[in-house]
């Protein structure tokens, strides 16, 4: 079928349609069953149609979607004090995607700044690679001069700095920086994991300077890394936290996590969203929690992710036994990723995998990522790795 004419080609779609998923699995129109390692992109935390999701939104719809932040939404305050609880933060803001948290996020480091009379000190130093949205200001703050070719001057205010490289950060901090954004894991960045205490000196850094640090964990936070934050792993304390794909399961909802002396700085007025935060959403959200801190899921994701971690080091044996088609494997957690080599492109590599049933999803530097459902099984791990495998065979044939 063709794609209809009346959408914006904004995307460069994929000519499938699904009709329903069950767990880690969609269904096309044309009756083909696909193994979901793609998870709407980081999104389908639990997969598709979790009995617990469905049953609380359902609940939830029959009641109350929408009010606006104009009044309490005690759904609201129920997620927020579940996040505080379980992070070092104290407030919380919510939105509806992850665009919106990362800018969210950068409005509170410098509102934070100006609060404290300290007008001048707006930048932000973001890293080579970064991917934080594709609003006009997040633009700026991507690493992708292609994504804002065409889209006018871009904001003022970031600067980047080379991934992992200290110096190179040192020779651009100053009293004019009010924060420093990273992702703890590059996502579109290619599946890059931040170099063993590279966190913690940015940390150190930011707060020698006077700087603030926003952990941008939109796409590894909520257990994607194996704990609920991935900050958590490297004995950090950002000062901001930004959050979404996850935290709804599946509904959109995204947040602004921070500190009470840098939340606070946020009056009335200053920020808001109309959407964002409403009983529907919230709903989601709380069942999503509910799920990860129950039930030791956090523990047996961690053993998961061990299994799953072994078996991309099989298949890069495998593969290096003949001409081999991978260079390296990256990420953390379950967000990882292969790096292929220049002959194999991940588009060709995503092609073949979702010909033979599973779903994958491209990156930078030629990597192909991996990013299952956080309660994927370990049969369908292996059944994911079998695929993998018979791809590596195809492309070597070829």
């Amino acid at each position: 079928m063709t794609i209809s004419s009346s959408i914006m080609t904004t995307y460069g779609r994929i000519d499938i349609a699904f009709t329903h998923g069950k767990g880690s699995y969609l269904f096309s129109e044309d009756k083909k069953k696909y193994l979901d390692y793609a998870s709407g992109i980081a999104v389908n935390a639990f997969g598709h149609c979790h009995p617990k999701l469905v049953e609380a939104l359902k609940d939830q719809a029959s009641k109350l979607w929408h009010t606006s932040n104009l009044y309490r939404i005690p759904e609201q305050e129920i997620v927020a004090e579940k996040l505080v609880e379980h992070s070092c933060t104290d407030r919380v803001f919510f939105c509806n995607s992850g665009a919106e948290a990362t800018e969210g996020a950068v409005k509170v480091a410098r509102r934070y700044a100006w609060a404290n009379g300290e007008k001048d000190r707006t930048e932000i130093i973001c890293a080579t690679g970064a991917f934080h949205g594709r609003t006009l200001a997040m633009l700026a703050a991507n690493d992708r001069p292609l994504f804002r070719e065409g889209f006018g001057p871009s904001p003022k205010g970031f600067t980047h700095v080379e991934w992992g490289d200290i110096e190179s950060l040192n020779n651009k901090i100053g009293d004019h920086v009010a924060a420093i954004l990273v992702e703890p894991v590059q996502g579109e960045g290619g599946a890059r994991k931040a170099p063993k205490g590279y966190l913690k000196l940015l940390q150190d850094i930011a707060s020698k300077n006077g700087s603030l640090l926003i952990s941008d964990e939109v796409q590894i936070g909520m257990g994607r890394s194996g704990s609920l934050f991935a900050y958590q792993q490297e004995n950090i304390e950002p000062d901001i936290i930004a959050l979404a794909k996850g935290l709804g399961g599946g509904f959109p909802v995204g947040a602004v996590m921070a500190k009470a002396k840098v939340g606070d700085a946020m009056i009335p007025g200053t920020h808001g969203s109309t959407f964002g935060g409403n009983p529907l959403a919230m709903r989601s959200a709380n069942t999503v929690l509910d799920l990860l801190l129950g039930d030791d899921f956090l523990k047996n994701l961690k053993e998961n992710i061990v299994y799953f971690d072994n078996k991309m080091d099989v298949l890069m044996s495998d593969d290096k036994k003949r001409s081999s088609v991978i260079l390296c494997k990256k990420g953390s957690g379950m967000l990882r990723g292969f790096q292929l080599k220049e002959n194999v492109s991940a588009g060709d590599f995503g092609n073949i995998s979702r010909e033979k049933g599973l779903l994958l999803v491209g990156a930078a530097e030629n990597t192909i990522r991996l990013l299952p459902p956080l309660n994927t099984s370990k049969k369908e791990i292996d059944e994911a790795f079998e695929i993998l495998s018979e791809v590596v065979k195809e492309i070597k044939k070829n």
